[in-house]
């Protein structure tokens, strides 16, 4: 039967990637490990050498892989993605203040997208652009029960 495992993300510095996560959302650490370059390019459909840093973190049972590629021109440059492209888009992040959190957001790299700001909900990117949907704590009392 399948499982969730997690999902993966890169990133262009994992250390400041990894303190944004913990200290601006309240993920917490779970394990580091570096992969050897062969089977990781193999895997992922990449050229070596990579030089792949991952840190795994956890959120409410949610595992984010944070995968930093060391290597010189192993690393695409960023490129902004808009929430009509097929793949995934975003992460949605339940916080106890969205304002207060996307206001700390900023302080550790992130930006706040001021424009999608609907009064209880807005968007923030982290500091390699990834979009990050904060909603109140008290979204989820208005969902159905989960399956």
């Amino acid at each position: 039967m399948p499982t969730y495992n997690h999902t993966g993300q890169v990133v262009t510095d994992i250390e400041r990637s990894t303190r944004f996560y913990q200290e601006v959302l309240g993920f917490k650490p779970w394990y580091e490990i570096s992969p050897p370059d062969e089977a990781t390019a193999k895997l992922m459909s990449l050229r070596p050498p990579l030089g792949t840093k991952v840190s795994y973190l956890v959120l409410d049972g949610f595992v984010l892989e944070l995968m930093q590629h060391t290597a010189d021109g192993a690393t695409a440059p960023y490129r902004a993605r808009t929430m009509n492209q097929p793949g995934l888009t975003h992460l949605s992040i339940s916080v106890d203040d969205v304002r207060a959190t996307a206001e700390k957001a900023v302080a550790y790299g992130g930006e706040i997208l001021e424009d999608t700001d609907i009064g209880v909900a807005l968007f923030i990117r982290d500091p390699d652009g990834q979009m990050l949907e904060l909603l109140p704590s008290t979204f989820r009392e208005s969902l159905p029960p989960k399956p």
